[in-house]
């Protein structure tokens, strides 16, 4: 049966997979989906780290600020 998700191949260690096993009949979903939702979390972290990290280099002393109406105008 054609699915429209693409599907990956990924080698885990023993441990990973206990876990993911573990995760997944918790939470009652199949592996899989688990899966998908924890590398989907990872990913929303990364995103977050990355654009934290850019917002720290514009956060400086000489940094210009406008004011809320002019920025959403």
């Amino acid at each position: 049966m054609p699915t429209i998700k693409k599907r990956i191949n990924i080698s885990v260690s023993k441990e990973l997979n206990s876990a993911l096993i573990k995760l997944a009949k918790r939470d009652q979903v199949p592996q899989a989906t688990k899966a998908e939702h924890l590398l989907r979390f990872a990913l929303e972290m990364e995103e977050d780290n990355t654009l934290n990290v850019i917002a720290e280099s514009r956060d400086t002393s000489s940094a210009k600020f406008i004011i809320h109406k002019t920025a959403w105008r």
